[in-house]
């Protein structure tokens, strides 16, 4: 089957199952379920798959919320990630209800003419993407192995041709002094807080002096118990960006001293604790980025690529992804132009009728670039010479 041809089956097959698409799209954005608790979408998820006759391991790579399903024993194997994790106090304010159902929607038509396409398509439901950095343990865990190219698409306010994911690392600072009461004798403590907000305040001051492609953002989970106590515990939890894993590594040790100057500075001592895994910069495909880009034009979508006014600047564990195999993460607008991801305005547009035609258009574009890898010659090739030139 040639690629027109397998493109618009591919197409059919997903106006036929465009009701359970929409369906699924809004049962997850009812039910938002934070990082790795994800258990009514993953549920939901490997039923439907395994409702089309198709096997499902679900519970993958030991995490509870992951599942795996491969389709086709030869040929290429493109993967299609899912996300379904949701924000605390925001819902699907990232819209990974649209992620998820799209993502079903194009492994199912890619599962569908597999065998008579020469293909094989994975599915990965890749828990807590919200900074638990779900797919960075099934990497580790194997979930890559044998797959030659991967893809996902992501909501936001315009049709980008990627998001402008920068690496990130994570940190709990906790601060520790000595309390005392602090109107009888406060000379007898060491106030953690103000070891806490001199290090907010270095923090501050280094902003000035990184890189713009560089964030350093945190906030206080901890002050103190009563304001007549000196507080003997602070804590706070920060994020720190950089446009890439080397820049990070060179950007944490100057994190790292701004925090321990203000313990030092108050008499008091500081626990600082990585949230690992890393997030890597998120690397696209220019070859697979191009044929993603030809797919929506069909569908009526304009995908350009990101500038100073429409850029999405954040932190994925796609990005993980990319630097294993040649990979996209396209963005796909289900708002109007200036709403941003994570917002509330955001959460209400994620389950609209433009996230249902995001839904079905994403499914469509990345099941029309499966066609593409598998049926359109050279074009797999390409975008592995270009990965392995990078």
């Amino acid at each position: 089957m040639d690629a027109p041809t397998l493109k618009d089956a591919m197409c059919a097959h997903i106006d036929s199952i465009s009701a359970e698409l929409i369906e699924i799209s809004h049962d997850l954005h009812a039910h938002p379920e934070e990082k790795f608790e994800e258990h009514h979408a993953h549920d939901r998820l490997c039923d439907l798959i395994e409702q089309t006759g198709l096997t499902v391991e679900r519970h993958a790579f030991d995490l509870p919320t992951a599942f795996r399903a491969r389709i086709g024993s030869t040929g290429p194997d493109i993967a299609v990630l899912l996300e379904y994790d949701a924000l605390p106090g925001l819902g699907h304010a990232c819209g990974h209800n649209i992620i998820a159902a799209a993502g079903l929607g194009a492994g199912l038509a890619a599962a569908a003419f597999a065998p008579t396409a020469g293909g094989r398509v994975t599915m990965l439901g890749s828990p807590a993407e919200e900074g638990g950095g779900g797919k960075v343990f099934m990497i580790d865990r194997g979930a890559l192995e044998g797959v030659d190219a991967a893809m996902m698409i992501h909501p936001a306010d315009a049709d980008l041709t990627t998001m402008n994911a920068i690496a990130y690392h994570g940190l709990d600072a906790v601060y520790t002094g000595e309390a005392a009461h602090a109107a009888a004798h406060p000379w007898q403590g060491r106030n953690a807080l103000d070891a806490a907000v001199l290090g907010y305040m270095n923090i501050a001051a280094l902003r000035q002096h990184i890189a713009p492609t560089e964030r350093i953002h945190g906030i206080f989970t901890d002050g103190g118990e009563r304001p007549n106590i000196v507080p003997a515990r602070a804590a706070m939890n920060w994020y720190v960006r950089a446009a890439d894993v080397a820049s990070l590594e060179r950007l944490k040790p100057r994190v790292v001293a701004a925090l321990e100057a203000g313990a030092a500075a108050a008499g008091c001592t500081v626990e600082i604790t990585w949230r690992d895994p890393v997030y890597a910069d998120l690397v696209d495909s220019d070859p697979m980025t191009r044929l993603y880009v030809d797919n929506a034009r069909r569908l009526g979508r304009s995908v350009v690529p990101p500038d100073g006014d429409n850029a999405v600047i954040g932190s994925t564990d796609m990005g993980n992804v990319s630097h294993v195999v040649p990979s996209i993460h396209p963005m796909i607008a289900v708002a109007p132009t200036g709403i941003g991801i994570h917002t509330p305005e955001f959460e209400r547009h994620a389950g609209s009728a433009a996230g249902d035609l995001a839904v079905i258009d994403g499914a469509k574009a990345m099941a029309m670039t499966i066609a593409d890898l598998w049926a359109t010659e050279g074009a797999l090739d390409e975008a592995v010479e270009a990965f392995r030139a990078r």
